[in-house]
């Protein structure tokens, strides 16, 4: 029986990366995002590419019934889906009191909502198979406080704690879940200048969608419940655990930075 992966926001950057190293592998893939046009394009070149299935699926995943319909969708295909990476993400980059509403309930929707509902309906067609594979992106802000992004560190807080507990679910029924806390990474979310990307590649700052997609899906095929790609990342993190919350208060009377707080 044939295999598909189904990959959020696969239309560009990590997303994009996971959907080819997957089809590298043989796998069938399903490309989702709300970006139609960008959808096609990917899985006609991984069609050609690879020469495997790969289908485009254009739904907003912000909406209330997008699981429902990336579900709905795989149930029709010729195959079992084996793997399932909640992938899609927006960074907003503003404090809560210049944050719309709307956005605010598009980041929680995106990264909360419908990740749990397709953790849901496809981990449990996983589990009565008893098998299967389960990738949900996190990030390195997920471990403490970030002023300026705190509707984006809460829903990957979120993420954090909601993948490590449906791995303890999970795990006995033959199906993995796989949590990635990645730090920077060389994606459209950052609007940086080339040579700027390039020095932060080089020093370790910032990891390459390749590099760190490549990490993440060797650390779900060997089981692993976390994965933080990158040495400097692993250091982050460490540091960001033990780091109490108050210490980022002198930070937050830098003149700089309270200029930057007041401009958002």
């Amino acid at each position: 029986m044939k295999q598909f992966a189904i990959v959020t926001g696969a239309s560009s950057g990590i997303g994009a990366e996971y959907a080819r190293q997957l089809a590298e592998r043989g796998y069938n893939i399903v490309v989702v995002s709300e970006r139609d046009e960008e959808n096609c394009r990917v899985a006609n070149n991984l069609a050609a590419r690879y020469g495997i299935e790969a289908l485009p699926l254009c739904v907003d995943l912000t909406t209330a019934d997008a699981a429902e319909r990336v579900f709905a969708f795989a149930e029709q295909l010729d195959g079992e889906v084996e793997i399932l990476v909640n992938n899609a993400g927006m960074l907003l980059f503003s404090t809560l009191e210049h944050t719309a509403e709307e956005r605010i309930d598009k980041i929680i929707a995106l990264h909360c909502t419908t990740p749990t509902k397709l953790c849901r309906l496809f981990g449990g067609r996983m589990a009565q198979r008893g098998r299967g594979h389960i990738l949900i992106m996190s990030s390195l802000t997920a471990w403490t406080p970030y002023p300026t992004i705190s509707h984006y560190a809460a829903t990957k807080a979120y993420l954090k704690s909601f993948a490590q507990s449906l791995w303890y679910e999970l795990r006995e029924r033959g199906v993995s879940v796989t949590t990635v806390y990645p730090s920077a990474v060389d994606t459209p979310f950052y609007r940086l200048d080339d040579k700027m990307r390039r020095r932060l590649l080089r020093c370790g700052m910032m990891l390459s969608a390749e590099d760190v997609a490549r990490k993440a899906l060797r650390a779900m095929f060997r089981r692993r419940r976390e994965c933080l790609p990158g040495f400097l990342t692993k250091v982050e993190a460490a540091i960001c655990a033990i780091l109490p919350a108050w210490a980022l208060l002198p930070v937050m009377k830098i003149p700089a930075i309270r200029r930057i707080l007041e401009r958002l």
